[in-house]
């Protein structure tokens, strides 16, 4: 599986000419995949600062970028029916000819529920919701006309042992760790048993991770991850790291 670099451009603190620009110049830089995140207020810095929405976001990059994957790292499944999600998904996918990723996790950040009028629940709930809405999301891409362009590729975010890795090992074509490099290798082997238990090959599974250089991504790359995603808040979205790990990638040429 050759090394992938992402790129999660933040939309908050910015004006979205600045976050336009930080897609163009990333897809220039020559990223693999551009990400986004779906919360409703910026989750550091000034609390309420500039912010945009995911999916709206997605829609436009869609025409913007030509080239790079994109997508959510990750979609929160509370905020949308699981039914329009996955049309959503479908027509992002078509828009963008194919190079939408679907992202997607249990959701966390509580101010989000609370000022939008969500139910905030237990993590447990939010975990179980989660593993309902999966196959209901691929059973509706089924019925779509037209149908998505290709078998979108679906990446969960989350390192729970017993949920969410056996959502992964089920229905995931990546999965997007939050862990160091021992935690890392130590759930990956949690996950080859979820994989074995249900007959799949833990290796169809593309790991995925942050990184901000070179350095930090190859004790990773050594533990299994292929995808690295670096992370940038606006309003400046300095790209130069990114520059470094794409540099990296053609440079290992894996």
């Amino acid at each position: 599986m050759t090394i992938r670099i992402g790129v999660q451009i933040q939309p908050q603190h910015a004006d979205y000419d600045q976050i336009r620009d930080a897609a163009r110049r990333a897809e220039e830089i020559g990223v693999d995949v551009i990400f986004n995140w779906d919360h409703f207020y910026p989750l550091y810095g000034e609390p309420d600062g500039k912010h945009f929405e995911a999916w709206t976001m997605l829609a436009a990059w869609a025409e913007q970028t030509s080239r790079a994957e994109i997508g959510c790292l990750v979609t929160c499944n509370s905020y949308r029916n699981p039914e329009l999600l996955a049309d959503m998904a479908r027509t992002v996918d078509h828009i963008s000819g194919g190079r939408l990723v679907f992202g997607i996790g249990s959701g966390w950040f509580e101010r989000d529920y609370t000022e939008y009028g969500y139910e905030f629940g237990t993590a447990g709930g939010r975990l179980d919701a989660l593993g309902e809405a999966l196959p209901q999301i691929e059973a509706r891409w089924e019925k779509l006309n037209p149908a998505p362009t290709r078998k979108i590729p679906v990446l969960i975010g989350g390192g729970g042992e017993k949920k969410t890795l056996k959502y992964v090992a089920k229905h995931a074509d990546i999965w997007h760790s939050f862990s160091d490099v021992e935690t890392l290798e130590r759930k990956r082997g949690v996950l080859a048993g979820h994989c074995e238990a249900i007959g799949r090959d833990v290796n169809e599974i593309e790991i995925s991770t942050a990184a901000d250089s070179a350095e930090a991504a190859k004790p990773l790359y050594d533990a299994g991850a292929r995808l690295f995603t670096y992370g940038v808040n606006g309003p400046d979205y300095d790209l130069k790291p990114l520059e470094d790990l794409v540099s990296w990638r053609d440079s290992v040429g894996a």
